[in-house]
């Protein structure tokens, strides 16, 4: 599995989301409530908008557009509008760098 190294863990504050492309593909990295990294495909499955945009809340990621709130650790949407999940990837600290598997975790194409 490859990792991409997209930034220092000081880019992303407890709470918040940042947009990054590994491979082409926009990525939205979070630092959620639980202290730990998570990396979501940055596209809702319901609007095609930017959910790095969007609220955290716990291990969920809101889409900012119409409320959809997908989990962190799976991509679940918790329910409509949004009914597909989005894709998760494989996320790494190291040396207080973040890096990003290029390839999703839970099967879902980019």
């Amino acid at each position: 599995m490859t990792f991409e190294n997209v930034g220092p863990v000081s880019d992303v504050a407890k709470g918040t989301a940042l947009q990054v492309e590994v491979d082409g593909v926009e990525i939205a990295v979070v630092h959620a409530d639980d202290d730990q990294f998570y990396a979501v495909r940055d596209e809702c499955s319901h609007a095609s908008v930017a959910l790095s945009e969007g609220e955290v809340d716990g291990c969920t990621l809101e889409c900012w557009l119409h409320g959809s709130r997908f989990d962190l650790r799976t991509g679940e949407p918790s329910g409509p509008p949004a009914f597909s999940p989005v894709a998760v990837y494989p996320v790494e600290i190291r040396d207080g760098d973040i890096y990003v598997s290029t390839t999703p975790s839970n099967g879902v194409e980019p």
